[in-house]
């Protein structure tokens, strides 16, 4: 049993390779782990980056991968259904985004400068056992999310399946759990390919994803070519609001429903988006990655969205939101076994990035000595099968109801940890302390946990899940509706996250106080003479 040894931070400062343990050609990358650093806090997946390679282009690629997905397309056309016109659905996905690239921005930082991974970072504001509370909150919701985009990617090979092989259509009579036989195979057929993807390592998934997003938009271009002159520009009408049309005062509390909404859907990559940054050469890299994959790369994506749909009205005679029906309505064999193919690699590209990966670090940060970076990711995807996402993700309605629940949960841990980094720790992290299970060790709090992260995660998070969850409630029992509350469950979950937190510090410091010129620190304020 791994007993406890003096904390890092008595130790000399390291002089050169022969102080490190490598561990080189490990699939989460090269962890340096020095000779102080406990057993049950370490492994090579989890330990500070010898080298940081990733530029600019990783990072908007990461994005585009989570942008250009059956999810991001369905979810921007589920809000049409809020009453609002396409220009102002527009403006609310620019707004929402905007705030999606500050946000990023803001947890990217404190992974980059550290070569650490969202848990590991955590361990600074939670205590270094405490981090397991914001470690699987968010491995769970990875889990959900991974289950849905593999159930809406094997929609996606169904069509395939269904126009090329004509008997295939009789699996559709068989069902169990929810999902009938072919479903079934489609999910299971992408279940294994990502899974083989994932083993293979973040190099291999760096290289699929830095092809994935190029190549979806190639073919979503040519189908909103194709869509748009098979329509005449003339029949087009931007205008797809369903019912009657808002004015602009009643618009504009929709418009902030739907920027919460595009919020919330990012909000689970966003929290954990230093699971990436980590391996970023610089954090100005990683900037111009996120200015590139989310504003610019999403506004771009969003009007081949608007124009796709727009079209399908002529061409079919009445409003597609969703990208596989448009491709199977087309009817062409190679158009669907090609838009197929591509809504299949779009999806597991954004469920690689953001919902294996993430658990792979969450769930390998519990017990580093038995779990590693591998089996955690495979444990969020043999759970994915077993919660049965397709039973309860069916409509526009159930979409924006679950990011709500969803953000609602991310929302405080995001608060803490930006409360903790910036405001309480002033960018400063002692990295080796991270590490270490010492009482004296400046991460240890009361017992591993810091009460004041801990309280403050109860208290947001009641408050978040219940404005998330109480408003359905109540209009479900004949009481007022105020369920648009829900839409909102990730920003009050953040305000009172780092509002409560920055409160109980101020009063109960527990949190160290870091000085700049001490050599077992990390200044994130300090000049980057890196490039990417």
């Amino acid at each position: 049993m791994a007993t406890n040894i003096a904390p890092p931070t008595a130790q000399p400062p390291v002089t050169g390779p022969h102080d490190l343990v490598e561990a080189a050609g490990h699939p989460a990358g090269a962890g340096v782990i020095k000779p102080g650093y406990d057993p049950r806090l370490t492994n090579e997946d989890l330990a500070p980056l010898q080298k940081q390679t990733w530029g600019g282009y990783n990072a908007f690629a990461f994005w585009m991968s989570d942008v250009h997905s059956v999810g991001g397309y369905v979810t921007a056309g589920s809000l049409f259904a809020l009453g609002i016109a396409s220009w102002q659905v527009l403006i609310s996905l620019v707004v929402g985004i905007l705030i999606v690239m500050f946000f990023a921005n803001l947890v990217a930082k404190p992974s980059q400068k550290t070569g650490v991974p969202f848990p590991v970072i955590n361990r600074a504001v939670f205590g270094v056992l405490g981090a397991n509370i914001p470690a699987i909150i968010r491995g769970l919701i990875a889990m959900a999310w991974y289950g849905v985009q593999t159930f809406l990617a094997a929609q996606s090979l169904n069509i395939i399946f269904l126009k090329f092989i004509p008997g295939s259509a009789n699996l559709l009579d068989h069902s169990f759990l929810g999902l009938n036989a072919l479903g079934w195979i489609s999910y299971g057929v992408l279940w294994v390919a990502q899974a083989a993807l994932f083993w293979r390592g973040m190099d291999t998934i760096r290289k699929f994803i830095d092809f994935a997003g190029p190549a979806v938009y190639v073919i979503m271009i040519a189908l909103a070519i194709y869509l748009v002159a098979k329509a005449g520009w003339g029949n087009i009408s931007l205008n797809l609001s369903v019912g009657k049309p808002l004015g602009l005062l009643a618009a504009i509390p929709v418009m902030l429903s739907a920027i919460a909404i595009v919020v919330s859907y990012f909000s689970g990559p966003m929290l954990n988006f230093g699971d990436f940054s980590r391996y970023g050469k610089s954090f100005k890299g990683v900037k111009r990655g996120n200015l590139l994959g989310l504003p610019l790369n999403f506004l771009f994506f969003s009007i081949l969205t608007v124009l796709c749909a727009s079209a399908t009205v002529p061409v079919f005679g009445k409003l597609i939101t969703d990208p596989i029906e448009t491709v199977q309505a087309i009817g062409a064999p190679f158009a669907i076994l090609l838009g197929g193919l591509t809504f299949v690699t779009a999806t597991v590209g954004i469920n690689i990035v953001a919902n294996f990966i993430s658990p792979a670090f969450d769930f390998s940060n519990v017990a580093p000595k038995k779990i590693s970076w591998r089996m955690g990711g495979m444990i969020a995807a043999v759970g994915s099968v077993l919660l049965t996402p397709w039973n309860w993700y069916g409509n526009p309605q159930a979409i924006q109801y679950t990011l709500g629940i969803l953000g609602a949960l991310i929302g405080p841990l995001f608060g803490l940890l930006i409360a903790g980094y910036y405001l309480v720790g002033k960018q400063k992290v002692a990295v080796d302390d991270l590490f270490t299970m010492s009482p004296t060790g400046r991460y240890w709090y009361k017992r591993g946990f810091n009460p004041n992260a801990v309280w403050t995660m109860v208290i947001a998070g009641i408050v978040s899940v219940a404005a998330a969850l109480v408003p359905t409630l109540v209009k479900d029992a004949g009481g007022a509706d105020f369920t648009w509350l829900g839409n909102y469950g990730w920003f009050i979950g953040c305000a009172l996250g780092l509002v409560i937190f920055w409160a109980f510090e101020t009063l109960m410091p527990r949190m160290p106080n870091l000085q700049s010129d001490d050599e077992t620190v990390n200044d994130g304020t300090a000049p980057e003479f890196a490039t990417a």
